[in-house]
């Protein structure tokens, strides 16, 4: 490990290290000077050798780069790199570089000056590629949080930083994802989209532009990613969890779903909205991805997490009220349609009989594949369960009436509604009648 130098120390060992990597620059493009070898050492392990030292010589150099006190050789415009042969070294030289950069503002003028940007940006497009490390990911990262940073407050250059969107999406596509799935960098790709889907949205279902979500030839790929990170993402995490990390994913298909070509809309609808198997049993009891985004629409520590989740169900039954009951029973969408101030269909809330008379609103009977489902919770009729039990006695029901009567009075205590009790109204209006005990 090198030692930690400071004052006219580590001045004098910052320019050494230099002076031996400029030499090496200027002579053996970035190769270091030759020492003798033995002659049994082929040509290829002494090129190995010097690569080594001249490694090692970076890491020492950059070991130096920590802080701007005592570090004035570096800030001058011999400082450079990117004309290496070994990816290792560019690297190496690359992160000494960056160190500069930060550290000291006029340097970045100097990079410019002396035309290194193109150079970098070359490098980034032709660079050999090699496993990712942590600092890999940590980089991208943070350029994915800066790139959310300025669309979000410099919306006014979305059309160019929207550019960037197609390779954001085929990272997406081709990262590994691990478990837990929203982990950097895939949670800061999904981020970094929210916004760029801004520049596409003024086209919506227009099968024939170049769209960099729906490419051709499948036009699925980025909208069946996207489910799957979801899918796996409520599989794995709390609802809490959830609240913070999946959000911005919701809403990311949210938006997709607004200027989704007409081809893809119906298969996020199939892949997101409950399918007719589901209504054997009440909406939202099975283990599908449509029914935990159901129970998610209803989680009471997931606030926001729950208006995205409505807000996308409501988005797949194409914004209309009646689809949207029909899609995933009253019982889910009530609070949606209440707090959005939306009408709620005529027959959303009746308990319908199979007769009514003519004109009777009961005749919009909701149905599926011809059969009736009950608004409420989306069950197929025929297949609720039977009443079952016997039925309660007098002294059943008279308990069970005062039980009301009591859980009445304390809601009424509350201030918080206004409501007449029904047992104190029936005696008002003298609708119980004194009953012989001996009858």
């Amino acid at each position: 490990m090198a030692r930690i130098l400071s004052g006219q120390a580590k001045e004098m060992e910052i320019a050494r290290l230099l002076d031996i990597l400029k030499l090496d620059l200027d002579e053996k493009n970035l190769l270091p000077p030759r020492k003798q070898h033995s002659a049994a050492l082929s040509w290829q392990e002494e090129l190995a050798d010097q690569l080594a030292e001249r490694n090692a010589l970076l890491a020492e150099l950059k070991t130096h780069i920590q802080v701007v006190e005592d570090s004035g050789p570096l800030f001058t415009p011999e400082v450079r790199n990117f004309d290496g042969n070994s990816m290792v070294t560019s690297r190496e030289a690359s992160k000494c570089l960056a160190n500069v950069l930060l550290l000291e503002g006029k340097t970045r003028q100097m990079f410019v000056d002396l035309g290194y940007p193109a150079k970098a940006a070359q490098r980034l497009k032709t660079g050999r590629k090699e496993p990712p490390t942590a600092t890999d990911v940590q980089a991208l990262s943070d350029t994915l949080k800066l790139l959310f940073n300025l669309s979000q407050y410099y919306p006014q250059h979305l059309p160019d930083l929207a550019k960037s969107a197609p390779n954001i999406l085929k990272m997406l596509c081709r990262t590994n994802l691990a478990t837990p799935v929203l982990q950097p960098p895939v949670n800061y790709l999904v981020n970094a989209l929210l916004n760029l889907s801004v520049v596409y949205d003024h086209k919506p279902h227009l099968d024939s532009d170049p769209n960099p979500y729906f490419p051709k030839p499948n036009q699925f790929c980025n909208i069946d990613r996207f489910i799957s990170i979801l899918d796996n993402a409520i599989r794995t995490y709390t609802d809490e969890q959830l609240e913070q990390l999946a959000t911005p994913l919701v809403t990311l298909l949210r938006k997709v779903f607004e200027f989704a070509p007409t081809q893809v809309r119906p298969h996020m609808q199939t892949a997101l909205l409950p399918c007719n198997s589901e209504r054997s049993r009440p909406l939202g009891q099975s283990n599908t991805l449509a029914s935990r985004l159901l129970r998610l629409s209803n989680s009471p520590v997931a606030p926001s997490l729950r208006e995205s989740v409505s807000s996308l169900l409501f988005e797949l039954s194409d914004k209309d009220a009646t689809s949207f009951v029909r899609n995933v029973g009253y019982g889910f969408a009530a609070g949606f349609l209440m707090t959005h101030d939306l009408p709620v269909p005529v027959n959303a809330t009746e308990a319908w009989s199979t007769a009514h008379s003519a004109g009777d609103p009961g005749e919009k009977v909701t149905n599926v594949d011809g059969k009736e489902i009950n608004p409420v919770t989306g069950q197929i009729r025929e297949m609720e369960p039977e009443a079952s039990g016997e039925e309660m006695t007098e002294e059943e029901k008279e308990r069970e009436a005062e039980r009301l009567f009591v859980l009445f009075e304390r809601l009424k205590a509350t201030g918080v509604v206004n409501v007449k009790n029904p047992v104190e109204q029936a005696l008002q209006q003298d609708r119980f009648e004194e009953v012989d005990e001996d009858a």
